[in-house]
């Protein structure tokens, strides 16, 4: 009787090659269409992180300012201020205090603690912060220094609740009170846009009196 040969024939060979090739095939158009597919939607990825990142910081920061030890017994932790902006006229920005100072903050010397920052969109520039410490020698005179946060934000708005007519609304300023004097929001509303694509944010102020909801 005879055995068979150990090995494999060189038909059993060709066809193994033919089916490794058609596998190698397939999983390199698999690979590629769903890199052409990712590609096209990097930009929306990109710009999603992007907005959901500097929502987060804002929502950080202002966290921080409203709770201990940044936050001061008997003073409104997040509140409206007039503040003169380097080459520009003064505004009421809604301001805060970060004694520790924040992670985006570069000092040109030794870092100060006591900072104070305030919020400001502007046209073609973007979310810009303004910052400057308590301790500086010319604080009450010197206008504060500006880092931009993002250049993607188009607006920055205030969302007030009115508890007598249970509603939101939304203003493009800081609303002034009954003798003129500016009030702190509840939520701040950021719009973001870049090309044509347009997000808009949420952040709420832990200064929102008790039993208002947040959104």
């Amino acid at each position: 009787m005879k055995t068979r040969p150990a090995g494999f024939t060189l038909i059993e060979v060709l066809i193994s090659l033919a089916i490794v090739g058609m596998i190698l095939i397939a999983l390199n158009t698999f690979i590629f269409s769903m890199g052409e597919l990712w590609g096209k939607n990097s930009d929306v990825r990109l710009f999603d992180l992007h907005v959901r990142s500097v929502t987060r910081f804002l929502e950080r920061e202002l966290r921080a300012a409203t709770l201990p030890p940044s936050a001061r017994s008997h003073a409104s932790p997040v509140a409206a201020q007039e503040i003169r902006p380097s080459g520009g006229i003064s505004d009421n920005l809604l301001t805060f205090d970060l004694p520790a100072g924040s992670r985006l903050i570069v000092w040109p010397e030794r870092a100060l603690p006591e900072v104070v920052c305030s919020l400001q969109a502007r046209d073609r520039e973007g979310l810009v912060l303004l910052w400057h410490s308590r301790l500086e020698k010319n604080f009450d005179t010197d206008p504060p220094r500006e880092i931009v946060v993002t250049p993607l934000v188009t607006s920055l708005a205030y969302d007030y609740y009115d508890a007598d007519l249970n509603r939101w609304s939304t203003e493009t300023t800081l609303k002034k009170d009954a003798t003129g004097q500016p009030t702190t929001p509840q939520r701040l509303r950021l719009k973001f846009a870049y090309g044509k694509m347009t997000r808009e944010t949420l952040v709420a102020l832990l200064t929102t009196p008790e039993g208002v909801p947040n959104f």
